[in-house]
Protein backbone atom coordinates (compact mmCIF):
# COMPACT_ATOMS: atom_id res chain seq x y z
CA UNK A 1 0.00 0.00 0.00
CA UNK A 2 1.86 3.68 -1.10
CA UNK A 3 1.47 6.18 1.97
CA UNK A 4 -0.45 8.93 1.97
CA UNK A 5 0.99 11.98 3.80
CA UNK A 6 -1.54 14.41 4.39
CA UNK A 7 0.03 18.41 4.84
CA UNK A 8 -1.82 20.58 6.68
CA UNK A 9 -1.53 24.16 6.05
CA UNK A 10 0.72 26.12 8.64
CA UNK A 11 -0.86 29.26 10.59
CA UNK A 12 0.40 31.62 8.77
CA UNK A 13 -1.26 30.05 5.63
CA UNK A 14 -4.35 29.45 7.32
CA UNK A 15 -3.93 33.89 8.18
CA UNK A 16 -3.02 34.33 4.80
CA UNK A 17 -5.91 32.97 3.10
CA UNK A 18 -8.37 36.11 2.21
CA UNK A 19 -11.92 36.52 2.80
CA UNK A 20 -13.95 36.44 -0.59
CA UNK A 21 -15.87 39.53 -0.80
CA UNK A 22 -18.75 40.86 -2.62
CA UNK A 23 -19.95 44.20 -3.22
CA UNK A 24 -23.36 45.28 -4.51
CA UNK A 25 -24.85 48.32 -5.54
CA UNK A 26 -28.01 49.89 -6.58
CA UNK A 27 -29.79 52.91 -8.23
CA UNK A 28 -33.53 53.18 -8.29
CA UNK A 29 -33.95 55.09 -11.41
CA UNK A 30 -32.00 56.44 -14.44
CA UNK A 31 -31.57 59.95 -13.21
CA UNK A 32 -28.35 61.62 -13.65
CA UNK A 33 -27.67 62.19 -9.78
CA UNK A 34 -28.56 58.42 -9.14
CA UNK A 35 -25.72 57.87 -11.84
CA UNK A 36 -23.41 59.23 -10.06
CA UNK A 37 -23.84 57.81 -7.16
CA UNK A 38 -24.27 54.38 -9.12
CA UNK A 39 -20.56 55.35 -10.69
CA UNK A 40 -19.36 56.57 -7.34
CA UNK A 41 -20.48 53.53 -5.36
CA UNK A 42 -18.69 51.30 -8.24
CA UNK A 43 -15.12 52.97 -7.95
CA UNK A 44 -15.41 53.26 -4.07
CA UNK A 45 -15.69 49.07 -4.08
CA UNK A 46 -13.17 48.44 -6.92
CA UNK A 47 -10.43 50.43 -5.11
CA UNK A 48 -11.54 49.86 -1.42
CA UNK A 49 -10.30 46.36 -1.43
CA UNK A 50 -6.86 46.94 -3.17
CA UNK A 51 -4.51 47.46 -0.35
CA UNK A 52 -6.60 45.10 2.34
CA UNK A 53 -4.55 42.27 3.64
CA UNK A 54 -7.49 40.25 4.79
CA UNK A 55 -10.36 40.65 1.88
CA UNK A 56 -10.00 40.41 -1.51
CA UNK A 57 -12.97 41.69 -4.02
CA UNK A 58 -14.47 38.70 -5.94
CA UNK A 59 -17.42 40.77 -7.87
CA UNK A 60 -19.25 43.67 -8.18
CA UNK A 61 -23.12 43.46 -8.64
CA UNK A 62 -24.84 46.47 -9.92
CA UNK A 63 -28.52 47.54 -11.07
CA UNK A 64 -28.45 50.17 -12.59
CA UNK A 65 -32.38 51.75 -12.56
CA UNK A 66 -33.55 48.90 -11.11
CA UNK A 67 -36.95 48.99 -8.05
CA UNK A 68 -35.89 47.64 -4.84
CA UNK A 69 -39.49 46.33 -3.98
CA UNK A 70 -39.21 43.39 -5.93
CA UNK A 71 -35.78 41.26 -5.97
CA UNK A 72 -37.08 39.23 -8.92
CA UNK A 73 -36.68 42.20 -11.12
CA UNK A 74 -32.88 42.83 -10.29
CA UNK A 75 -30.70 40.06 -12.18
CA UNK A 76 -27.49 41.11 -10.75
CA UNK A 77 -28.63 40.18 -7.08
CA UNK A 78 -30.26 37.39 -8.09
CA UNK A 79 -26.39 36.53 -9.80
CA UNK A 80 -25.38 37.58 -6.37
CA UNK A 81 -27.32 35.29 -5.00
CA UNK A 82 -26.75 32.14 -7.23
CA UNK A 83 -22.45 32.77 -6.29
CA UNK A 84 -23.55 32.69 -2.88
CA UNK A 85 -25.47 29.30 -3.17
CA UNK A 86 -22.20 27.97 -5.14
CA UNK A 87 -19.59 29.14 -2.08
CA UNK A 88 -17.95 31.40 -4.44
CA UNK A 89 -18.27 34.28 -1.73
CA UNK A 90 -17.61 34.68 2.45
CA UNK A 91 -19.10 38.36 2.83
CA UNK A 92 -21.11 41.03 1.39
CA UNK A 93 -20.57 44.79 1.26
CA UNK A 94 -23.68 47.27 0.37
CA UNK A 95 -23.91 50.56 1.15
CA UNK A 96 -27.45 50.68 3.09
CA UNK A 97 -30.50 48.41 3.63
CA UNK A 98 -32.14 50.32 1.41
CA UNK A 99 -29.86 49.52 -1.59
CA UNK A 100 -30.14 46.12 -0.64
CA UNK A 101 -33.90 45.86 -0.65
CA UNK A 102 -36.95 48.15 0.24
CA UNK A 103 -39.33 45.25 1.46
CA UNK A 104 -38.52 43.79 5.07
CA UNK A 105 -39.81 40.69 4.09
CA UNK A 106 -37.44 39.66 1.06
CA UNK A 107 -34.36 41.41 3.47
CA UNK A 108 -35.15 38.71 6.20
CA UNK A 109 -35.72 36.23 3.97
CA UNK A 110 -32.47 36.61 2.16
CA UNK A 111 -30.21 37.98 5.11
CA UNK A 112 -31.12 34.47 6.93
CA UNK A 113 -30.69 32.31 3.56
CA UNK A 114 -26.87 34.06 3.40
CA UNK A 115 -26.47 33.60 7.06
CA UNK A 116 -27.33 29.49 6.93
CA UNK A 117 -24.61 29.65 4.05
CA UNK A 118 -22.20 31.08 6.23
CA UNK A 119 -21.76 34.32 4.78
CA UNK A 120 -22.17 37.72 6.20
CA UNK A 121 -23.38 40.90 4.93
CA UNK A 122 -22.32 44.54 5.92
CA UNK A 123 -24.34 47.65 5.83
CA UNK A 124 -21.93 50.49 5.74
CA UNK A 125 -24.64 53.24 6.52
CA UNK A 126 -26.42 51.56 9.28
CA UNK A 127 -23.27 50.27 10.55
CA UNK A 128 -24.87 46.82 10.41
CA UNK A 129 -22.43 43.41 10.62
CA UNK A 130 -25.09 40.41 10.35
CA UNK A 131 -22.01 38.43 12.10
CA UNK A 132 -23.33 39.50 15.18
CA UNK A 133 -26.82 37.89 15.76
CA UNK A 134 -28.40 40.36 17.63
CA UNK A 135 -28.25 42.96 14.89
CA UNK A 136 -31.61 41.09 13.76
CA UNK A 137 -33.97 43.19 15.11
CA UNK A 138 -31.85 46.28 14.06
CA UNK A 139 -32.15 44.96 10.41
CA UNK A 140 -35.96 44.71 10.96
CA UNK A 141 -36.39 47.54 11.98
CA UNK A 142 -34.20 49.30 8.92
CA UNK A 143 -35.67 47.50 6.48
CA UNK A 144 -38.85 48.43 7.40
CA UNK A 145 -37.72 52.27 7.57
CA UNK A 146 -36.47 51.62 4.09
CA UNK A 147 -39.99 50.26 3.12
CA UNK A 148 -41.84 52.91 4.66
CA UNK A 149 -39.49 55.30 2.87
CA UNK A 150 -39.97 53.77 -0.81
CA UNK A 151 -43.63 53.80 0.02
CA UNK A 152 -43.56 57.32 0.77
CA UNK A 153 -41.60 58.26 -2.06
CA UNK A 154 -44.21 56.33 -4.80
CA UNK A 155 -47.01 58.72 -3.16
CA UNK A 156 -44.72 61.99 -3.41
CA UNK A 157 -44.33 60.60 -7.12
CA UNK A 158 -48.26 59.72 -7.77
CA UNK A 159 -49.20 62.77 -6.09
CA UNK A 160 -46.89 64.76 -9.00
CA UNK A 161 -48.05 63.00 -11.57
CA UNK A 162 -51.62 63.84 -10.61
CA UNK A 163 -51.15 67.37 -10.42
CA UNK A 164 -49.76 67.18 -13.79
CA UNK A 165 -52.55 65.18 -15.10
CA UNK A 166 -55.18 67.41 -13.38
CA UNK A 167 -53.69 70.67 -15.01
CA UNK A 168 -52.81 69.03 -18.68
CA UNK A 169 -49.06 68.89 -18.64
CA UNK A 170 -48.30 65.15 -18.33
CA UNK A 171 -46.30 63.88 -21.14
CA UNK A 172 -46.49 59.93 -22.39
CA UNK A 173 -44.59 57.48 -21.41
CA UNK A 174 -45.09 54.90 -24.18
CA UNK A 175 -46.40 55.08 -27.42
CA UNK A 176 -49.82 53.49 -29.33
CA UNK A 177 -49.80 51.62 -32.54
CA UNK A 178 -49.67 54.58 -35.28
CA UNK A 179 -47.20 57.10 -33.67
CA UNK A 180 -44.13 57.34 -31.88
CA UNK A 181 -43.03 59.48 -28.85
CA UNK A 182 -41.08 62.35 -28.96
CA UNK A 183 -40.10 64.57 -26.11
CA UNK A 184 -43.44 62.69 -24.90
CA UNK A 185 -45.70 64.17 -28.20
CA UNK A 186 -46.87 61.44 -29.85
CA UNK A 187 -45.94 61.73 -33.96
CA UNK A 188 -48.20 60.40 -36.27
CA UNK A 189 -46.17 57.45 -38.47
CA UNK A 190 -47.84 57.35 -41.81
CA UNK A 191 -47.07 53.28 -42.57
CA UNK A 192 -48.62 52.76 -39.43
CA UNK A 193 -51.45 55.14 -39.36
CA UNK A 194 -52.50 53.65 -43.10
CA UNK A 195 -53.00 50.43 -40.93
CA UNK A 196 -55.26 51.71 -38.13
CA UNK A 197 -57.28 53.14 -41.11
CA UNK A 198 -57.79 50.00 -43.00
CA UNK A 199 -58.53 48.40 -39.37
CA UNK A 200 -61.65 51.01 -38.42
CA UNK A 201 -62.26 50.59 -42.23
CA UNK A 202 -62.52 46.34 -41.92
CA UNK A 203 -65.10 47.01 -38.86
CA UNK A 204 -67.46 49.34 -40.17
CA UNK A 205 -67.33 47.34 -43.29
CA UNK A 206 -68.59 44.11 -41.55
CA UNK A 207 -65.66 42.00 -40.35
CA UNK A 208 -65.18 40.89 -36.54
CA UNK A 209 -62.30 41.26 -34.40
CA UNK A 210 -61.03 37.89 -34.83
CA UNK A 211 -61.27 37.77 -38.85
CA UNK A 212 -58.96 41.28 -38.67
CA UNK A 213 -56.78 39.73 -36.30
CA UNK A 214 -56.88 36.95 -38.93
CA UNK A 215 -55.80 39.19 -41.64
CA UNK A 216 -53.22 40.78 -39.59
CA UNK A 217 -51.48 38.18 -39.04
CA UNK A 218 -52.10 36.75 -42.63
CA UNK A 219 -50.10 40.13 -44.19
CA UNK A 220 -47.44 39.16 -41.42
CA UNK A 221 -47.79 43.42 -39.36
CA UNK A 222 -45.10 44.26 -37.03
CA UNK A 223 -45.78 46.35 -34.13
CA UNK A 224 -43.41 48.20 -32.65
CA UNK A 225 -40.50 47.32 -35.34
CA UNK A 226 -41.01 43.81 -34.27
CA UNK A 227 -43.16 40.16 -35.30
CA UNK A 228 -46.60 40.71 -33.98
CA UNK A 229 -49.31 38.19 -32.96
CA UNK A 230 -52.60 39.92 -33.44
CA UNK A 231 -55.39 38.84 -31.34
CA UNK A 232 -59.12 39.73 -31.21
CA UNK A 233 -58.71 41.36 -27.90
CA UNK A 234 -55.76 43.53 -29.63
CA UNK A 235 -57.88 44.51 -31.96
CA UNK A 236 -60.85 45.68 -30.22
CA UNK A 237 -58.08 47.86 -27.65
CA UNK A 238 -57.22 49.51 -30.46
CA UNK A 239 -61.02 50.11 -31.81
CA UNK A 240 -61.75 51.54 -28.17
CA UNK A 241 -58.67 53.75 -27.60
CA UNK A 242 -59.78 57.54 -27.96
CA UNK A 243 -55.76 58.63 -28.82
CA UNK A 244 -57.15 57.57 -32.82
CA UNK A 245 -59.03 60.71 -33.09
CA UNK A 246 -56.31 62.78 -30.99
CA UNK A 247 -57.62 62.75 -27.48
CA UNK A 248 -55.77 61.35 -24.36
CA UNK A 249 -57.52 59.64 -21.66
CA UNK A 250 -54.90 59.44 -18.83
CA UNK A 251 -54.88 56.60 -15.52
CA UNK A 252 -56.69 54.05 -17.00
CA UNK A 253 -55.26 52.33 -14.74
CA UNK A 254 -52.92 52.68 -11.50
CA UNK A 255 -50.71 51.42 -9.07
CA UNK A 256 -51.81 50.14 -5.65
CA UNK A 257 -50.94 51.84 -2.21
CA UNK A 258 -49.67 48.99 -0.53
CA UNK A 259 -46.43 46.56 -1.47
CA UNK A 260 -45.90 44.68 -3.44
CA UNK A 261 -47.13 47.49 -5.51
CA UNK A 262 -49.39 46.44 -8.65
CA UNK A 263 -50.93 47.87 -11.77
CA UNK A 264 -55.01 47.51 -12.03
CA UNK A 265 -57.35 48.78 -13.98
CA UNK A 266 -59.05 51.73 -12.88
CA UNK A 267 -62.68 50.73 -12.68
CA UNK A 268 -64.28 54.32 -10.69
CA UNK A 269 -61.68 54.02 -7.98
CA UNK A 270 -59.22 57.07 -8.96
CA UNK A 271 -60.26 60.37 -10.43
CA UNK A 272 -59.51 60.04 -14.91
CA UNK A 273 -58.54 62.69 -17.18
CA UNK A 274 -59.90 63.19 -20.14
CA UNK A 275 -58.13 65.90 -23.08
CA UNK A 276 -59.05 66.46 -26.47
CA UNK A 277 -57.09 67.27 -29.53
CA UNK A 278 -54.02 66.64 -28.01
CA UNK A 279 -52.31 65.32 -30.73
CA UNK A 280 -52.78 65.13 -34.51
CA UNK A 281 -55.95 62.26 -35.25
CA UNK A 282 -55.84 58.90 -37.56
CA UNK A 283 -59.68 58.26 -37.41
CA UNK A 284 -62.07 60.78 -37.83
CA UNK A 285 -64.80 61.20 -35.08
CA UNK A 286 -67.14 60.65 -37.26
CA UNK A 287 -65.60 57.18 -38.10
CA UNK A 288 -65.02 56.62 -34.61
CA UNK A 289 -68.15 57.12 -33.01
CA UNK A 290 -69.97 54.61 -35.33
CA UNK A 291 -67.53 52.12 -34.58
CA UNK A 292 -67.95 53.00 -30.56
CA UNK A 293 -71.88 52.35 -30.86
CA UNK A 294 -71.66 48.76 -32.78
CA UNK A 295 -69.18 47.87 -29.86
CA UNK A 296 -71.60 49.19 -27.77
CA UNK A 297 -74.54 47.10 -29.48
CA UNK A 298 -72.20 44.07 -29.85
CA UNK A 299 -71.84 44.02 -25.92
CA UNK A 300 -75.46 44.82 -25.28
CA UNK A 301 -76.77 41.75 -27.67
CA UNK A 302 -74.02 39.42 -25.86
CA UNK A 303 -75.68 37.39 -22.95
CA UNK A 304 -72.69 36.76 -21.83
CA UNK A 305 -71.01 35.53 -18.55
CA UNK A 306 -69.92 36.83 -15.24
CA UNK A 307 -66.47 36.76 -13.96
CA UNK A 308 -67.60 34.88 -11.17
CA UNK A 309 -69.52 32.06 -13.06
CA UNK A 310 -68.49 28.50 -11.61
CA UNK A 311 -66.93 27.75 -14.89
CA UNK A 312 -64.86 30.67 -15.37
CA UNK A 313 -61.15 30.21 -16.15
CA UNK A 314 -61.95 26.87 -14.80
CA UNK A 315 -62.26 24.69 -18.25
CA UNK A 316 -58.88 23.96 -20.02
CA UNK A 317 -58.35 22.34 -23.19
CA UNK A 318 -57.21 18.98 -23.55
CA UNK A 319 -55.36 19.59 -26.91
CA UNK A 320 -53.65 22.68 -26.54
CA UNK A 321 -53.97 23.89 -22.86
CA UNK A 322 -55.96 27.09 -23.22
CA UNK A 323 -58.81 28.31 -21.28
CA UNK A 324 -62.54 28.22 -22.92
CA UNK A 325 -64.39 30.90 -22.87
CA UNK A 326 -68.15 31.62 -22.58
CA UNK A 327 -69.76 32.62 -25.97
CA UNK A 328 -72.95 33.04 -27.00
CA UNK A 329 -74.56 32.86 -30.82
CA UNK A 330 -78.33 32.51 -31.96
CA UNK A 331 -79.58 32.03 -28.12
CA UNK A 332 -77.65 29.19 -27.56
CA UNK A 333 -74.47 29.17 -24.84
CA UNK A 334 -71.54 27.41 -25.56
CA UNK A 335 -67.56 27.18 -24.07
CA UNK A 336 -65.08 27.44 -26.81
CA UNK A 337 -61.18 26.70 -26.47
CA UNK A 338 -59.69 30.07 -26.81
CA UNK A 339 -56.68 29.24 -29.27
CA UNK A 340 -59.50 27.23 -31.14
CA UNK A 341 -61.47 30.46 -31.41
CA UNK A 342 -58.90 32.55 -32.33
CA UNK A 343 -56.96 30.23 -35.37
CA UNK A 344 -59.15 27.18 -35.74
CA UNK A 345 -55.97 25.41 -37.70
CA UNK A 346 -54.06 26.08 -34.11
CA UNK A 347 -56.27 23.79 -32.57
CA UNK A 348 -58.97 21.05 -33.59
CA UNK A 349 -60.67 20.95 -30.08
CA UNK A 350 -64.54 22.56 -30.76
CA UNK A 351 -67.17 24.11 -28.75
CA UNK A 352 -69.06 22.46 -26.09
CA UNK A 353 -72.66 23.54 -25.31
CA UNK A 354 -73.11 24.44 -21.47
CA UNK A 355 -75.88 22.79 -21.02
CA UNK A 356 -73.53 19.51 -21.92
CA UNK A 357 -70.56 21.25 -19.79
CA UNK A 358 -73.06 21.72 -16.71
CA UNK A 359 -74.33 17.96 -17.03
CA UNK A 360 -70.67 16.70 -16.99
CA UNK A 361 -69.98 19.13 -13.68
CA UNK A 362 -73.09 17.48 -12.02
CA UNK A 363 -72.09 14.00 -12.78
CA UNK A 364 -68.35 14.55 -11.96
CA UNK A 365 -70.09 15.52 -8.30
CA UNK A 366 -72.13 13.00 -7.65
CA UNK A 367 -69.69 10.85 -8.70
CA UNK A 368 -67.37 12.30 -5.45
CA UNK A 369 -70.58 12.14 -3.24
CA UNK A 370 -70.68 8.46 -3.53
CA UNK A 371 -67.56 7.66 -3.55
CA UNK A 372 -66.24 10.42 -1.57
CA UNK A 373 -64.28 7.14 1.46
CA UNK A 374 -61.92 6.35 -1.17
CA UNK A 375 -61.50 9.74 -3.18
CA UNK A 376 -61.67 12.71 -0.82
CA UNK A 377 -60.87 11.17 2.20
CA UNK A 378 -57.72 10.20 1.22
CA UNK A 379 -56.75 12.95 -0.56
CA UNK A 380 -57.69 15.29 2.44
CA UNK A 381 -55.11 13.40 4.92
CA UNK A 382 -52.69 13.47 1.91
CA UNK A 383 -53.34 17.55 1.69
CA UNK A 384 -53.17 17.94 5.86
CA UNK A 385 -49.59 15.89 5.71
CA UNK A 386 -48.45 17.57 2.72
CA UNK A 387 -49.13 20.98 5.00
CA UNK A 388 -47.63 19.47 7.68
CA UNK A 389 -44.41 18.76 6.24
CA UNK A 390 -44.34 22.83 4.66
CA UNK A 391 -44.81 23.72 8.04
CA UNK A 392 -41.93 21.74 9.59
CA UNK A 393 -39.75 23.03 7.14
CA UNK A 394 -40.20 26.79 7.75
CA UNK A 395 -39.45 26.54 11.33
CA UNK A 396 -36.41 25.24 10.69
Amino acid sequence: MPTVTVIQPTISEEQNTKIRCAAYCRVSSDSEDQLNSFMAQMRYYSQVFDNSETEELIDIYADEGITGTREDKRDEFQRLMKDCRKGKIDRIYTKSISRFARNTRDCLKNVRELKSLGITIYFEKENIDTANMTDEMMITIMGGLAQEESTSISQNLRWGIKKRMENGTIKMCTPVFGYELVDGNLILKSDEAEIVRQIFDWYLNGYGLAAIAQMLNALKIERFGRTSHWTASTVGVMLRNEKYIGDQLFQKKYTTDTLPFRQVVNKGERDQYYYSDRHKPIISRDDFDKVQNILAEHKKSFKGLKQDHIFAKKIYCGECGSTFKFKCRKNKNYWVCRLHDAESDKCSNKQILEANAISAFIMLCNKLWYNYKQILLPCQAALQDLKLKNSAEKLR
